[in-house]
């Protein structure tokens, strides 16, 4: 049984208890799932003292907890899975590049008020390495913030203020790894054995090159390899993403433990939250790809088990990205089912919707949706077309091939589509991380240059450019529409362009993601209102479908979506349905030229009276003509259900 909704009907029957009181009550009814999970990684006959030692830690760890947090834990539990609302809408961001610093964003909060946005993810702001360090991901601290962002009191006024305006934060913790200045790392190269054994250190080449048998790279052409040698303590170090970043050994319950104390002390801050980075790597095994392996959901349901003794009204992120069947399971299967992770990235549905925007095809979308099993009811997705990072194509080779394609053609169609390869593709795409020896590569850009605005301003194509922002107000409304938490990658809201700046920059040069991490522009949003641009356009429509959204309860995650078929290929069709017989049709076209289907469809589904349908997003009611539906060039419908 999900442990949540124990706990959530504990807090409910126990009014009346102290925090106390309500935190044994949640101790004793996880104790004996944490004991299973703990015992299956580290066998009870050698680790039963550090099993005790855990147990005292969670005691310990609940009285550092803020009390103002304490009392809104139990808020959060007895209004039960408060992340599967329609009121729920996001931004990601970097604080730097959104408005300076810390005390910048704090300004800035009444943007968000007006767009609608009341979730925000920002990106790390713990201390890092100087120069190169992964955009933040490279952590010296786990709850230190960087000076450079402001102070910790900055922070502590800003989490409280977001805490007055009902909006919610989510952080990064980096599970994986730390940057080699972490001070376990410092003193693994100082000679520390206990330090050293905190992560995955050799002598020699002999175990290293037995894992490279089988591991991927994850940056070919900057960080080719997984393993590091360290002059200083004469050893070779597992660094499965750069050699600045070291794999944390968590077959060492000392680990564990030490960076569940880490975790706490960063929902302490005020985060409600917490994106676990990279959690797909966490376990490594000689003969496998060291990722997706069962310990390591196991370890990521420890974790759960052990923050929501701590810290219930905090909850986990799965930062996955990884095929679709796997990323479902980071919501918990068997006895851990609804137990591991509460939200998760919809990265599927990410990709998918770049290839039907490249293929103007819906086929291999409908394809892949269909087949994924359905997520627990206590869980949701995170829905979104851009994010900080590159965009990988994990797209189902067994669906390619019944579209008829070859999938490495297939792949290579889609990097040469976004890349610049073809002459007559819209997009201004960067290609990142292209391995030669496997033909994989991924794919950088902000929303607006990867569907064609910088090439329609570039070229004054007037045609181009509305299009374009067709397609980005098109992706940003299946997202909104879709089961789950929308997050909008801040400028995309304003349709910015890339950012090509980086190039300057000797600590930025070779990682063309910062192409896509582009710094806010308050000129643009400062004459919204006083000009009809392309930014005017995406950053008004974006604001009536977000308060569209946040009216109607059907868009609420209960897993109340239906995919639909016509026998259009172009178009996607999807139905959210509410509990009074209501409901949304969302009907997409993916084509440059106008599609039709037919009115019987929408009929039989109720979404049409006297043979016109009301869109929600224009307000306005639209009469079939001749029987037909007929959708413009990218364009969006939500389609509500008549009385």
């Amino acid at each position: 049984m999900n442990q949540a909704a124990l706990h959530k009907l504990l807090s409910s029957k126990k009014e009346g208890q102290s925090l106390n009181e309500l935190f044994e009550l949640r101790f004793s009814t996880n104790l004996t799932l944490i004991k299973d999970l703990f015992f299956s990684l580290y066998p009870e006959e050698h680790y039963r003292p550090t099993f005790e030692k855990l147990l005292k830690q969670l005691h310990e760890l609940f009285k550092t907890r803020p009390e103002n947090l304490k009392q809104l834990d139990i808020v959060r539990l007895k209004k039960g899975n408060w992340y599967q609302s329609e009121k729920l809408v996001g931004t990601q961001l970097y604080v730097d590049h959104f408005n300076k610093d810390i005390k910048g964003l704090h300004k800035k909060l009444s943007y968000f008020e007006e767009l609608g946005i009341n979730f925000l993810h920002l990106m790390p702001l713990t201390t890092r390495p100087e120069g190169e360090n992964d955009g933040g991901y490279a952590v010296n601290s786990y709850d230190q913030i960087d000076k450079k962002y402001g102070t910790q009191k900055d922070f502590e006024k800003l989490t409280a203020a977001l805490r007055d305006k009902e909006m919610y934060l989510m952080l990064d913790f980096v599970v994986n790894h730390t940057s080699n200045e972490y001070p376990w790392a410092k003193k693994a190269m100082a000679g520390n054995k206990k330090y050293q054994e905190y992560y995955y250190t050799y002598t020699d080449r002999e175990v290293p090159d037995e894992f490279e048998h089988n591991l991927p790279e994850i940056f070919p052409e900057t960080a080719p390899g997984n393993y590091t040698f360290v002059p200083e303590m004469n050893k070779w170090v597992m660094t499965c993403f750069n050699n600045y970043q070291w794999d944390l050994n968590y077959t060492n319950p000392e680990v564990f433990l030490e960076m569940l104390t880490n975790l706490v002390n960063l929902v302490n801050l005020g985060v409600d939250v917490v994106r676990f980075d990279a959690l797909a790597f966490l376990w490594k095994k000689k003969g496998t790809i060291s990722q997706n392996l069962p310990e390591a959901h196991v370890l990521t349901s420890l974790f759960r088990m052990c923050l929501q003794i701590v810290a219930p009204g905090s909850i986990l992120l799965a930062e996955a990205i990884v095929a679709p069947t796997d990323i479902i399971k980071y919501f918990g299967e068997g006895n851990k089912t609804g137990n591991e992770c509460e939200v998760a990235y919809n990265a599927s549905l990410m990709a998918l919707l770049w290839n039907s925007i490249a293929t103007k095809e819906t086929v291999l979308l409908q394809k892949s949706l269909t087949t994924i099993p359905q997520k627990p009811k206590y869980c949701t997705w995170i829905n979104y077309i851009r994010c900080h990072d590159d965009i990988g194509l994990g797209l189902d080779d067994r669906f390619i091939h019944e579209m008829g394609w070859n999938p490495q053609d297939h792949r290579k169609f889609l990097l040469d589509y976004y890349c610049q390869k073809l002459d007559w593709s819209p997009a201004k795409g960067l290609l990142f991380m292209y391995n030669p020896k496997t033909g994989d590569g991924r794919i950088t850009g902000s929303a607006a240059s990867l569907l064609g605005l910088e090439k329609g301003i570039e070229e004054n194509d007037t045609t181009l450019i509305r299009e374009s922002v067709a397609k980005i107000i098109m992706l940003h409304g299946i997202i909104l529409a879709f089961g789950g938490i929308p997050l909008i990658y801040a400028g995309d809201e304003i349709a910015t362009l890339n950012d090509y700046s980086f190039l300057k920059d000797k600590d930025r040069k070779d990682d063309n993601r910062w192409v896509n991490r582009p710094y806010q522009n308050w000129n643009i949003i400062a004459d919204l209102d006083k000009k009809d641009t392309p930014q005017t356009k995406v950053f008004f429509a974006l604001k009536n479908m977000i308060a569209l959204r946040k009216k109607h309860p059907f868009f609420a995650d209960e897993n109340n979506i239906e995919l639909h078929r016509t026998n259009n290929n172009h178009i996607l069709i999807f139905e959210r349905k509410g509990e009074k017989k209501d409901g949304v049709l969302v009907i997409c076209n993916f084509n440059n030229t106008r599609e039709v289907i037919d009115g019987g469809f929408l009929e039989k589904l109720g979404y049409l009276k006297n043979k016109e349908f009301k869109d929600l997003i224009t307000a306005k009611k639209t009469k079939l003509n001749s029987g037909f539906l007929e959708i413009k060039p990218y364009q969006l419908v939500w389609a509500r259900k008549m009385d």
